[in-house]
């Protein structure tokens, strides 16, 4: 028996999302007299699949099926529903990344095992029965929720439990789910992935910008605030429906859930929708030129004012402060 964590990489690299589920999968097993088993479905070096034992995994199944590293959801399913059979697990734990998004809930399905999407802390376990937290009411409350099926499905929220290395022997072995070619029903025809930006949902700053930024041509300014204090760059739904940025920088109820150490918010007027992806931001900063604006009252920092006034001065300090350290 053991805890199953699906260990989802990033350009054949593991980030830290991988790790605090890890992490998180290790307490649970420590309170549960078990261990920690991940599932690598991915093409990743042996060396970097190594980094996944220093934070508590005593077993890694390799996928040796390279139809597996192409996107199909129901098929991704299938393997990881064949690998919690195969390790007897009792649970399984996701991150939130797009891929886990796409399967938890088909393995939970399949599974019939409870399912709590956002888990923002470790589990309360009175033996069968686990305790788990979640942000409900886009964030307003937290819920509590008491999953007691044999198997449970759990995705924790970017940046609520923080890695912990704990190294522990290891044992890889091969694994290959058997599929049928029938089971994969997805074909991709293109697979476009960024490169040389931070991740979103693995920043600790983050810099954002909504319809206040008037235009894509305006972003310049936003672009250099991120580099200059190596934040990942978002925004509102409305800018990425307008394609003034790309969708996956979309962050809110619709987009990403965020738990960013600082949340910089630049002409965004701070709607409900919006802030159910953010406010779990450790710091939230916020530039708009409405006093009134609904973010205010959300922000730990406000600046009233014009953002093109705003954003240069700042970024001109950014700079001095850059050069003086240096």
């Amino acid at each position: 028996m053991s805890i199953l964590v699906f260990a989802e990489a990033n350009a054949n690299k593991f980030t830290k999302p991988a790790f605090e589920a890890i992490t998180y999968a290790r307490h649970v097993a420590t309170a549960s007299g078990t261990s920690v088993t991940a599932l690598v479905l991915d093409e990743v070096p042996a060396e970097e699949r190594a980094q996944l034992a220093k934070y508590g995994a005593t077993k890694i199944l390799n996928n040796t099926d390279a139809r597996l590293r192409q996107f199909d959801s129901g098929a991704i399913a299938s393997a990881i529903v064949k690998a919690v059979q195969q390790e007897q697990a009792t649970a399984v734990i996701f991150t939130a990344g797009y891929v886990s998004k796409s399967v938890a809930s088909i393995v939970a399905a399949s599974l019939r095992a409870g399912f709590v999407a956002g888990a923002t802390a470790l589990p309360l376990i009175q033996g069968q029965e686990w305790i788990i937290n979640k942000n409900v009411f886009s964030g307003k409350a937290v819920a509590e929720y008491a999953v007691s099926t044999p198997i449970k499905v759990i995705s924790i929220l970017p940046n609520s439990i923080a890695p912990e290395p704990a190294a522990a022997d290891v044992t890889e072995l091969d694994f290959n789910p058997g599929l049928a070619d029938s089971e994969f029903r997805i074909k991709s025809i293109a697979i476009n992935k960024t490169s040389g930006k931070v991740a979103l949902t693995d920043a600790e700053l983050v810099v954002s910008a909504g319809r206040g930024m008037k235009g894509p041509e305006n972003w310049g300014m936003i672009e250099e605030m991120a580099q200059h204090i190596g934040a990942a760059t978002a925004c509102s739904r409305a800018v990425a429906d307008l394609h003034w940025r790309p969708h996956e920088e979309h962050v809110g109820q619709t987009g990403l859930t965020i738990r960013p150490n600082l949340y910089i918010a630049v002409g965004i007027s701070g709607a409900i929708q919006h802030l159910a992806g953010v406010n779990g931001s450790k710091v939230i900063v916020v530039i708009n030129t409405d006093a009134e604006a609904p973010f205010f009252k959300a922000a730990d920092y406000g600046i009233v004012g014009d953002a093109f006034q705003i954003v240069p001065k700042i970024n001109e300090a950014l700079k001095k402060f850059k050069a003086a350290a240096h």
